[in-house]
């Protein structure tokens, strides 16, 4: 028997509940990141079973989850062979078939089925949807429970199980300067965007975050490894960026006492502590996602494109403007009063200029 449902797939009391995953032992975003953070163990699992080459595009990994209530399964269900490619029919097909058969072994009277291949896989539902029934008709003893595509559910409803991560000096800086960046009274509700110049400016200044490595980007100085700097204090530290999706106006949130957490622990940390001022002070008046992006374009413009060039006004503004179009938009008057302030705050080279 075929139902419909809606809301969290994760919180589905079926007998088993179906992930869909790539081969190559990727959870990075959508709902196998939520998977991955809800049952840490049958992440385990699966990894495992991709190093070994064992899991295969048209079969089923099944995953006891040694629970006394229901779910008490996760059917790993690979829809795409690598995390970077689309989901093809063939591949929902063969794998239904797949599903069929280990839902017979295990003897499941109900199983949770997400839209396969339908989110980030790309597949058309109304085609995925017509596959599911015609192969899972001749099943009618089991109750499939099939959720049909819908938005993420809020961060604070997803399920994680993942283990706290320990506070560390750049974690602390972050929560530090995302905790000074919202708490100016106007407002600001932090954006995805603005966290990453707010890490740019602190390796900027000479905190050595492991890894974090910036490049020129659409949107300004970015880095793409941040995301799983992200994944991993998301739901202990912070809130927002539960299912990954790495868009820049996705809205990050500090989670309970982490604030305090972080500003006792640089406190004991004086260098830290000594560069997340410098940047604190830096940005104040340029709190929002185009203050950000400017001030940060600015600097990289001044720091990594232009060499031991003695600037003018003009080659600034001609620097910022050439990035991008959307850069090209940008208020001379602006990126001066920018260039102004990363100067007077030691920012750049002692011989550039008040323009």
């Amino acid at each position: 028997m075929i139902i419909y449902q809606t809301g969290n797939i994760l919180h589905d009391q079926a007998d088993a509940i179906i992930n869909t995953v790539n081969t190559v032992g990727v959870m990075g975003k959508g709902l196998a990141l939520q998977f991955k953070k809800a049952f840490p163990d049958n992440f385990k699992a699966y990894k495992k079973a991709c190093d070994d080459k064992s899991l295969v595009i048209g079969q089923v990994l099944s995953v006891p989850l040694n629970s006394i209530s229901a779910p008490f399964y996760v059917i790993n269900f690979p829809t795409k062979a690598h995390w970077k490619g689309h989901s093809k029919l063939d591949f929902i097909e063969q794998g239904l078939n797949s599903l069929k058969a280990e839902v017979k072994r295990l003897e499941l009277k109900s199983v949770a089925i997400p839209a396969l291949g339908s989110g980030l896989g790309g597949l058309p539902w109304q085609q995925v949807e017509l596959l599911i029934k015609e192969h899972l008709a001749d099943m009618p003893d089991v109750e499939w429970r099939i959720y049909p595509p819908q938005a993420a559910p809020k961060a604070e409803a997803m399920l994680n199980k993942t283990k706290r991560p320990a506070m560390t000096t750049g974690r602390a800086a972050v929560l530090g300067l995302i905790e000074r960046y919202v708490s100016t009274g106007f407002g600001y509700r932090l954006s995805l965007l603005e966290v990453q110049k707010l890490v740019y400016f602190l390796t900027a200044v000479g905190e050595p975050l492991n890894k974090v490595v910036f490049q020129k980007h659409h949107y300004g100085p970015y880095a793409d490894v941040l995301r799983h700097v992200l994944d991993k204090m998301e739901g202990h530290f912070i809130s927002g960026y539960a299912d990954g999706l790495n868009k820049p106006e996705t809205p990050i949130e500090l989670k309970g006492d982490a604030v305090t957490e972080a500003l006792n622990y640089l406190e004991q940390h004086t260098e830290t502590k000594q560069r997340f001022d410098k940047v604190a002070k830096l940005i104040e008046g340029f709190e929002s996602q185009n203050g950000m992006e400017l001030l940060s374009t600015v600097h990289w413009v001044a720091t990594q494109e232009c060499g031991d060039k003695v600037l003018t006004s003009e080659d600034v503004i001609n620097g910022v403007h050439g990035w991008s179009a959307r850069k090209a938009n940008m208020k001379s008057a602006h990126i001066l009063a920018a260039w102004n302030r990363l100067r007077e705050q030691g920012w750049l080279d002692s011989k550039a200029p008040t323009l």
